[in-house]
């Protein structure tokens, strides 16, 4: 049984731009080629690509996966109870980050200077503080949630105006984009994606790609987040989480 690099994609959850890479770096070669000289993975290539994915999961560069998974003297039981064991640590950490991170940019509480005829005009029926005391009671010792704090307490009306806006210019592009057909990992949806990154980094708080890949699983991992992204356009919050996960690949995070 063999099986298309299409196909491996849609299993696996990855992008066919993230498989061709895998190939090229030869983490992940596919087994054979059919007639056309189209990739062709077989169950052991699959099982390799498990591994490789959990791995990356748990922040192991590409280089080192390819020395673990290449080394003679570990069998594949052995990757598996060091994965678990990682796993298992590490789980409940990395929800709580990307919860942290996500929930302090929700939590606009921080200082929001603004009379309630403001926060109308602002947020119109959202309510700033929705999230505010469950992000300060878990996270407020993180120094996103710090940084976030101590730039939007300088924020006037005018600038929580102005980074409405850019979200919701943005919104539309992504809109645009996905009810046109393009793909996720398309350079557009990526590029608007890296400004999504851009637009939290100048308004919040320092965003690398690693950061901004938690955020983009948060969207579609925690229906609140869902919800509130797909008032733009349904289904809007998986497509942004997609482009995003493809651009923090396209970065190497």
């Amino acid at each position: 049984m063999s099986y298309s690099v299409g196909q491996v994609a849609g299993f696996a959850g990855v992008t066919v731009r993230t498989l061709h890479h895998y190939d090229e770096i030869g983490l992940l070669s596919p087994s054979g080629r059919n007639h056309a000289g189209h990739r062709r993975y077989d169950d052991a290539d699959l099982e390799r690509l498990q591994q490789v994915l959990f791995y990356r999961e748990l922040g192991f560069p590409l280089e080192e996966v390819a020395v673990l998974l290449d080394d003679p003297d570990t069998d594949p039981h052995e990757h598996l109870r060091r994965q678990h064991a990682l796993l298992t640590g590490r789980i409940d950490r990395l929800q709580q980050m990307a919860k942290a991170v996500e929930q302090a940019m929700e939590a606009r509480r921080m200082s929001i200077n603004l009379t309630p005829e403001e926060r109308f005009e602002v947020f119109g029926d959202q309510d700033p503080e929705q999230y505010a005391d469950e992000a300060e009671q878990r996270w407020g010792g993180t120094d996103a949630y710090k940084e976030s704090a101590r730039r939007t307490a300088t924020y006037t009306k005018e600038d929580w105006l102005r980074i409405r806006a850019e979200g919701d210019a943005l919104n539309g592009r992504l809109l645009a984009l996905m009810e046109a057909g393009e793909p996720a990992d398309s350079e557009a949806a990526m590029d608007a994606a890296e400004e999504h990154r851009a637009q939290m980094s100048r308004n919040f708080y320092d965003c690398p790609h690693a950061m901004h890949r938690c955020l983009g699983e948060m969207y579609v991992a925690d229906v609140r987040f869902t919800e509130n992204i797909d008032k733009a356009g349904p289904g809007l919050a998986a497509y942004l989480s997609a482009a995003i996960v493809a651009n923090a690949e396209r970065h190497g995070a």
